[in-house]
This record gives C-alpha cells, sequence and structure tokens, in this order.
C-alpha cells in the first residue's frame, strides 16, 4: 500500500518551488498536485496520457479543446490524450489533484 497526507505533499511541493508535484508514478497511474495562484497563467501543453483533474480548492475556467467551463472545489474534469487544455480565469488560488492513466511520461504515444 502507497498512502498519502494531503499536508504532507503541501509541505514537499513547498520545497519542490514547482507548479506540478509527482507524488506517485505506477506506470499505469501516476498522481500528482498541480497548484496555480489568482491570475495567474497555466503553462502547460497536451500531454500523451489520458488525464483526470479533481479540484480540491479555487475557482477558474478550464478550457477543453474549444469548450470552456468554471470548476472550482468538487468539480471532476477528464481530458483525453492528446487535446489542448488549460485553466485560465483564475480567481481563486487553484489546488488540483492530477491523475495520468497510463502514468505521465509513460506513454509511447
Amino acid at each position: 500500500m502507497k498512502a498519502f497526507e494531503l499536508a504532507q505533499l503541501v509541505q514537499e511541493q513547498a520545497e519542490s518551488r514547482r507548479l506540478y508535484y509527482e507524488f506517485l508514478n505506477e506506470g499505469t497511474l501516476s498522481m500528482g498536485r498541480y497548484t496555480l495562484p489568482a491570475g495567474g497563467k497555466d503553462p502547460q501543453q497536451p500531454h500523451d496520457e489520458d488525464e483526470v483533474y479533481y479540484v480540491v480548492a479555487g475557482q477558474a475556467m478550464i478550457r477543453v479543446g474549444a469548450e470552456d467551463r468554471p470548476v472550482q472545489a468538487g468539480s471532476i474534469v477528464y481530458v483525453a490524450a492528446h487535446v489542448p487544455h488549460f485553466f485560465h480565469a483564475i480567481t481563486e488560488d487553484l489546488d488540483i489533484l492530477v491523475f495520468f492513466a497510463p502514468g505521465e511520461g509513460t506513454s509511447h504515444a
């Protein structure tokens, strides 16, 4: 078993000074914490893996392909591999759990 406490992940991510902090990669699945500040810009590019976002806290919009929708604490968004997507109009700091399948960086697409 592998288990994680969000408070510990917050501390480890702060020490890493990165917007995205991967804390699990098992090949078929990876997980990370992604944070973006209010008013910030989301620099990500499309991924080779399918992805699910679970918004823990914050408010923003997400664009997936040509579609926009608001997100807030409790929102869950699926994004298929290779589809352009990004968060924008971030009005409250975003705290997001990210799930990749297969694990990020393991796809050979």
